[in-house]
């Protein structure tokens, strides 16, 4: 049992460390919708997906959901302490309990697991998004969170959600698009970019004021150097243990 485990934990820190070079063929969340549809016989059901390398991405899109889903992602190390408190008090004082999962928490699982709010995989997503954090810089963090995000039924990442609901690659995405995609994140079935209630344009409303008062994309320059300092550290370490 013991041997099994540590096997698994191993097994995961070489898995995390190879997306941090190599693009996920796919992420949990994928694979269960596509068994969903077979479960349900949707016949009709056809998953959209395509990866872009961040910089082939509008810049206006990731300060977007920084600004819609987490916007101390710059700082924190993949738990927002804050942000739990904050969540906490609200729901001290009779109000909803509402979610407060960081990006680096969304990408642990939205790729390696499943949906459900139970201790163990509550345990699991610690464990690789703390995985993510200490070995991907913040600026993988984000793209690959962008390219697995869901933006709507069965269309995954900002490629195939940007050619679907707006007909132009990821990289045209104006201001105004690129809010209307992160405004339908918390239920990517029910919202719909394209065809926006009065519900997501007041939010997309309110995220484009939120870029603008964290500084617009600039603000995500505020990566920590210690993030880029051990990039260099793993990419070395990579080059040495392929070298002759």
């Amino acid at each position: 049992m013991c041997a099994a485990g540590l096997l698994w934990l191993l097994g995961s820190v070489l898995l995390v460390l190879v997306l941090r070079f190599a693009a996920p063929p796919t992420s949990a969340f994928m694979l269960h919708r596509q068994l969903r549809a077979v479960i349900d016989k949707e016949a009709n059901f056809q998953l959209h997906r395509c990866w872009r390398p961040l910089n082939q991405i509008s810049a206006n899109l990731p300060i977007a959901v920084v600004a819609a889903e987490d916007q101390n992602f710059p700082e924190h190390h993949g738990f927002d302490i804050k942000a739990i408190k904050n969540a906490l008090a609200e729901a001290e004082d009779g109000e909803r309990l509402r979610g407060a999962s960081t990006i680096s928490q969304q990408v642990a699982k939205n790729l390696f697991l499943w949906n459900g709010r139970s201790f163990i995989r509550k345990g699991f997503e610690a464990w690789f998004t703390a995985l993510i954090e200490f070995m991907w810089p913040k600026q993988r963090i984000l793209e690959v969170y962008v390219n697995i995000a869901e933006f709507g039924d069965g269309v995954y990442g900002a490629c195939a959600a940007s050619e679907r609901f707006f007909g132009k690659p990821a990289s045209r995405l104006s201001p105004r698009e690129a809010a209307l995609l992160a405004a339908v994140l918390p239920n990517p079935v029910r919202l719909h970019a394209n065809r926006p209630s009065a519900y997501v344009l007041r939010r997309a409303i309110w995220i484009e004021r939120q870029v603008r008062q964290l500084g617009g994309p600039d603000y995500l320059k505020r990566f920590s150097a210690g993030s880029r300092s051990l990039n260099q550290q793993l990419n070395a370490i990579v080059m040495r243990s392929s070298s002759p």
